[in-house]
């Protein structure tokens, strides 16, 4: 049996081979210990560190350059929720610099108090600059390819229209699979430029004044025959005594409708319903979109919102997607203040939630 000197130099020697930064404070916030990975990350000393209150020498900024004082945010959260926090901020090393970092605090429990902290930290300077450099290359590539796309789309409907000469019944059908393959082809770049606006942090919004029944039956057509293709009915309705009248952005709730409902067409059989129903409530509006599908599976739930996500009921519709579309009205709809969330079960269908709070834009 190991002696506790042992058990001391085994934890010691653990948490010095850790290859990330980190970091532990005692219940005060004073540090204990520091890694040399940490040391290397941050520029200081093991003197310069240990027995000092955590906020006072490393110093985290956001990334307006703002301090934030991670006691009461990261650490204190951590206590009080008992699991590990996780986020990105910036720290200044010893010169000054701001380092950006992907950081994890956990409480240190033992008997149910709080012994301290421990926070694990690596330097993610080279993946931001691959994410920018991506980034940089979709946006580029998706407007290269708007104006070949742009020219594909009007002389195909030119020649759809008649206006070179008649067609034959398989010059039309080859005709309307271009015009289908063009327009998959713009929602897929719009979709690519969404995402790399929202992760670089450049979502703009333009909000105004709108009537949200109206807003919402502007789209009904085109979703109206997405769903008469598909088989499948489509109804809007609108309940709740407050004003239909709130500010928010146009498109983007255009966007989310639009999202919610082919997918819900992808994933409900023929002969099924969709059912589009506006809740006017007192502090904000609340949009849902109900179909009678096949449900998303259980194990599958918890990664509806994640990147590149698609249902896998495969065996019983083939479907076309990227798997970011939700991904990406999720980001857009917090832009709004709103959340979203579903509930499924399958073989009786999805309903997908999402509220528009009536103060965000005040």
């Amino acid at each position: 049996m190991r002696t506790k000197s042992e058990q001391r130099a085994e934890a010691e020697a653990l948490f010095t081979s850790i290859g990330e930064g980190a970091i532990t404070t005692d219940e005060f916030g004073r540090i204990t210990r520091v890694n040399p990975p940490a040391l290397e990350i941050l520029g200081y000393s093991q003197k310069e560190l240990i027995g000092e209150w955590f906020p006072k020498v490393i110093i985290a900024v956001n990334s307006d350059d703002h301090p934030i004082n991670l006691i009461d945010r990261s650490i204190t959260k951590a206590f009080l929720t008992g699991k590990p926090i996780s986020e990105k901020v910036f720290y200044r090393h010893k010169s000054g610099s701001a380092i950006p970092l992907q950081v994890s605090v956990s409480p240190i429990i033992f008997k149910g108090k709080p012994l301290g902290a421990i926070e694990v930290f690596r330097d993610i300077t080279l993946e931001q600059q691959i994410d920018r450099m991506k980034s940089e290359f979709i946006s580029l590539a998706s407007h290269q390819l708007r104006t070949p796309l742009s020219a594909i789309k009007t002389y195909s409907h030119m020649l759809s229209d008649g206006y070179m000469g008649e067609l034959n019944a398989t010059q039309k059908k080859a005709t309307e699979t271009i015009i289908s393959s063009s327009n998959r082809m713009n929602e897929l770049i719009s979709t690519l430029l969404n995402v790399t606006r929202l992760e670089s942090g450049k979502i703009i919004t333009r909000p105004k004044i709108v009537e949200i029944n109206k807003l919402i039956a502007e789209v009904m057509p085109e979703l109206e025959l997405m769903a008469e293709q598909g088989g499948l009915k489509i109804s809007l309705r609108s309940t709740g005594k407050y004003s239909s009248e709130l500010k928010t952005d146009t498109l983007i709730v255009k966007e989310a409708v639009n999202n919610l409902v082919s997918n819900a067409i992808k994933y409900t059989p023929k002969g099924g319903a969709i059912d589009i129903l506006v809740k006017l409530r007192k502090n904000d509006v609340l949009v849902s979109v109900k179909d009678t599908g096949w449900g998303i599976p259980k194990y599958a739930q918890d990664q509806v919102f994640s990147k590149f996500f698609r249902a896998q009921n495969i065996v019983k519709k083939e479907t076309t997607g990227t798997g970011l579309g939700l991904y990406m009205v999720r980001g857009l709809l917090a832009s709004l203040g709103s959340n979203i969330w579903f509930e499924s079960h399958e073989s009786s269908g999805t309903t997908f939630y999402f509220d528009l709070p009536r103060n965000h834009f005040d």
